[in-house]
C-alpha cells in the first residue's frame, strides 16, 4: 500500500521492486497480496498495459491508519489509555509528536467547551 499511495498507479512487478533487493519477495507473494487488497476493495485495477494489470490505492493512508488504529484500540476492550501510556513510557514518542498531541489535547478540549 505504502508504493501505491507514494508512487501511484503500479503493477506488480512495480510493486516488487520497490522492495530493497535484500528484502524483496517473490513475485507470486506480492501477487497474492496484491488480490487479497483487491477483494477487499481496498485497491482496483486501472489499466492493462500488454498482459500486466496496472494496480491504484481506492483507500486512502489516513483512513487505513484510523481503522488500524480502531482495530488496535478494539484489542485492549475499547481502552484507550494503556495504548497512549506504553507510547509514552516506552519513549515511543518523539517531542514533536509530544507537541502535537498537547496541541490536539487543546483543541479538543477548546471544541468542548464551546459546545
Amino acid at each position: 500500500m505504502e508504493t501505491l499511495w507514494s508512487k501511484g498507479p503500479s503493477s506488480i512487478r512495480e510493486l516488487l521492486e520497490a522492495f530493497p533487493e535484500t528484502e524483496r519477495l517473490a513475485y507470486t507473494t506480492v501477487q497474492t497480496v496484491v488480490y487479497r487488497l483487491e477483494e477487499k476493495k481496498a485497491i482496483r485495477r486501472t489499466s492493462k498495459i500488454s498482459n500486466a494489470h496496472v494496480f491504484e490505492a481506492i483507500v486512502t493512508r489516513s483512513s487505513a491508519q484510523h481503522r488500524m488504529i480502531d482495530d488496535l484500540v478494539a484489542l485492549f476492550g475499547g481502552k484507550r489509555l494503556p495504548i497512549v501510556t506504553h507510547l509514552i513510557e516506552s519513549g515511543g514518542l518523539t517531542p514533536e509528536e509530544v507537541r502535537e498531541a498537547r496541541k490536539a489535547l487543546r483543541n479538543l478540549s477548546k471544541k468542548e467547551k464551546n459546545q
